[in-house]
């Protein structure tokens, strides 16, 4: 095994606590690695004024791989609000960060896995026939593309007139709002161009015949959304068609896939969409096998090889605050799984996954989500696991 060096990238809240549990475990599943922490979030933003400082970016650009934590991002008033004084007079606007990272590095790849572990009782079940209870066992990834659609940051408010004047060559945009004050409009786009959107459906494909899904389910709303959905729905058909045709081609729309996601979740395996659309799949479908405790992802650019591997929660500041951490870091530790699937220690990754399944299987020890208590600091004092003793717990398996 070569020895890695890996840009840790902490953020913000319990970014950071979840993001030292996840490396302790690394390092004791036997990867080898150096860590070089990348600043990264809301302090910089504040002392700053900019939240991805480019000694940032250049670190990834060097050493390739980052693992990050969870950043805190607030609306554009509140951001300037927190910025230094001397500060607030250079027009600065607040962006995601990590937004920031895909964009420029075009980790338009986006994987989140959602997969149940037997035992753990937050799993979905529902009623099956004669009132019996059911489990169904939920092993769905999502591919999300990453870098455009309606996250592709071209927007305005009260737009200029170069703008304004395009969106009035559009019949529906005149008869519609033609006749509102151009100050009272904001516009965000929606951009799917066809090389990212054969990028993403590609990578779906892919998985499904190398791990032997049957299906790709595109989840996108091609019926009203004509363009964008559209454009991928016709790709994807043509794809499947030409180079996939033993793997079967689903169509859903996203709002009837949030209710079929309750109903027979086991029926789907991988699933396909554009940046809106697959945050908010994904996030159902985590919370069917137990919440963003449990959710991890990956970003990469498979032409570059740079990648980063995050969990899907947020930095949650209040939790940071506790004397005792009471945080889940299963779904950091798992990112930190994905990323040695994508650097090719398989080994480790999996040894790392069968402890995580023995600890949950075996219901010893459990987080205070876990648990289903609400997130305050006397958890610990009734049972729940801290932070640290799930990871504790996790390396006894090790």
């Amino acid at each position: 095994m070569t020895k890695r060096t890996i840009v840790k990238l902490p953020g913000d809240g319990i970014g950071k606590t979840v993001l030292e549990e996840a490396i302790r475990v690394l390092d004791t599943a036997g990867f080898e690695a150096d860590y070089i922490e990348g600043d990264i979030g809301w302090e910089f933003w504040c002392n700053e004024g900019n939240p991805l400082p480019d000694r940032t970016i250049k670190l990834i650009e060097e050493h390739k791989i980052g693992l990050f934590g969870a950043i805190t991002s607030k609306p554009k008033d509140a951001a300037f609000e927190e910025l230094a004084p001397e500060l607030k007079e250079k027009g600065l606007v607040y962006s995601s960060p990590i937004v920031g990272l895909r964009q420029h590095f075009g980790l338009d790849i986006c994987m989140r896995p959602c997969h149940s572990y037997k035992g753990n009782p937050l799993n979905f079940v529902r009623r099956g026939q004669g009132g019996t209870i059911e489990e169904p066992e939920v092993d769905v990834i999502i591919f999300r593309q990453n870098t455009e659609g309606l996250y592709g940051g071209v927007e305005w408010s009260n737009p200029p007139d170069e703008v304004y004047n395009a969106l009035m060559t559009h019949p529906r945009f005149v008869k519609n709002f033609g006749n509102v004050p151009r100050e009272e409009l904001s516009v965000s786009t929606r951009i799917f161009t066809k090389k990212a959107t054969e990028r993403i459906l590609r990578a779906a494909f892919d998985h499904a015949k190398k791990y032997g899904y049957k299906s790709v389910t595109l989840c996108e709303k091609p019926n009203v959304i004509r363009e964008t959905s559209g454009m991928m729905y016709k790709m994807a058909m043509e794809i499947q068609k030409a180079d996939y045709p033993d793997i079967q081609l689903w169509n859903t729309n996203i709002d009837a896939q949030m209710m079929w996601l309750t109903k027979n979740p086991e029926t789907y395996g991988v699933i396909v969409a554009g940046n809106m659309f697959g945050d908010i799949v994904s996030d159902g479908f985590a919370g069917l096998i137990g919440g963003l405790g449990f959710a991890c992802s990956a970003q990469f650019n498979p032409d570059s090889g740079i990648g980063v591997f995050e969990p899907t929660h947020g930095s949650a500041p209040k939790y940071a605050d506790y004397d005792v951490s009471i945080v889940n870091p299963i779904a950091m530790i798992e990112s930190a799984c994905m990323m040695l699937d994508f650097i090719d220690e398989n080994e480790i990754a999996a040894k790392i996954r069968k402890a995580v399944a023995e600890v949950i299987a075996e219901g010893k020890v459990r987080t205070y989500d876990m648990m289903k208590m609400s997130g305050r600091p006397d958890v610990i004092e009734k049972g729940a696991a801290s932070t640290q003793h799930m990871t504790d717990a996790i390396i006894a398996k090790l």
